[in-house]
């Protein structure tokens, strides 16, 4: 039996608004932002259910990472896993999460931008913060949709009691929509919740006193509160961050600006060659040294600077 063929002229200019926008719904809701419940994106959530189904608690043995994104793409993100290993590194390392989601063992990287190891050396769990998105779970408190294959299903959005959008921030680009919330102080966030709960009418003034701004990861200093005021109220707004430093003398009278802090999502070792060049450019002609310091214990980048210089010329011109 021939079937009859069936052709429809459509303008070509209405087809290509219809699928374009079908494709940049499917950009913004199923990959690149986050969901305002629980403030993770697509491929975070997945990572973590997978690791619920492994029963990777706080208190569990660490389970090598390569077996947590080989289940995490195999059940429900059948996706390349170097990007699913990223993510899940990302979510365990302290200089990028302000609560990390994943308690890591083994080299995840460092915050001079060192990659971590490959996925069969190293090992993770969820993190407690983590462990407090996935309670009740198996509840039925969220709604379940088939994952790729319809072999099982996955949830929409995790139960979430952790207030994770607000305290680990969010950035992603999307197709006309992207986000940047910077991440904040979970105990002032669980605050500003409490007043909220407990007096709905107040306002953004008094949510202010409790929260007063971004409280980032690798530490730092805002200048000034218009960004953060702006940031709030509208939505947008720009942040100045600038590292954190203090100064000390040596026991042959020389100087040193110590850095202690670094702006979010800045890597440490290119600050330092962007100093050194500044020395051998001549553009800061007062340093004579500048050297990482650095260790399990803290950051410290060390500037010296020759005799007789100002350190807070110093520090203005870094």
């Amino acid at each position: 039996m021939v079937t009859e063929e069936k052709i429809e002229d459509l303008p070509i200019l209405d087809e290509l608004k219809d699928s374009y926008l079908n494709y940049a719904m499917s950009v913004i809701v199923s990959r690149a932002l986050p969901d305002v419940r629980d403030g993770l994106k697509p491929s975070q959530r997945r990572i973590l259910v997978a690791m619920n189904d492994l029963n990777l608690g706080p208190r569990s043995k660490h389970r090598k990472c390569a077996k947590i994104v080989g289940d995490t793409s195999g059940n429900y993100h059948p996706h390349g896993d170097q990007a699913t290993y990223g993510t899940l590194v990302r979510m365990g390392q302290l200089w990028a999460m302000r609560e990390r989601l994943v308690d890591p063992q083994g080299n995840f990287g460092s915050i001079d931008d060192d990659p971590p190891a490959a996925m069969r050396y190293t090992e993770a769990r969820m993190a407690a913060a983590a462990s407090d998105m996935l309670i009740d779970l198996n509840r039925d408190t969220v709604d379940f949709i088939p994952n790729y294959d319809e072999t099982t299903t996955e949830p929409t959005v995790l139960p979430a009691k952790f207030p994770n959008l607000l305290v680990n921030g969010s950035t992603g680009i999307g197709v006309g929509m992207a986000t940047s919330i910077p991440p904040h102080n979970a105990g002032a966030v669980c605050d500003a919740l409490i007043k909220l709960i407990e007096d709905p009418e107040c306002g953004f003034r008094d949510i202010m006193q409790i929260l007063p701004g971004p409280d980032f990861p690798t530490g730092g200093l805002i200048c000034g509160r218009k960004g953060i005021i702006d940031g709030y109220t509208t939505g947008r707004g720009l942040l100045t961050v600038r590292g954190k430093l203090h100064t000390e003398t040596t026991k042959k009278d020389r100087t040193l600006v110590v850095i202690d802090e670094i702006p979010y999502q800045t890597v440490k070792s290119q600050i330092v060659t962007k100093i050194a060049e500044c020395v051998t450019s001549g553009v800061i002609p007062e340093i004579s040294d500048v050297r990482d310091e650095s260790d399990r214990k803290g950051m410290r980048v060390v500037v010296e600077l020759r005799r007789g210089g100002e350190p807070d010329v110093v520090i203005n011109q870094l």
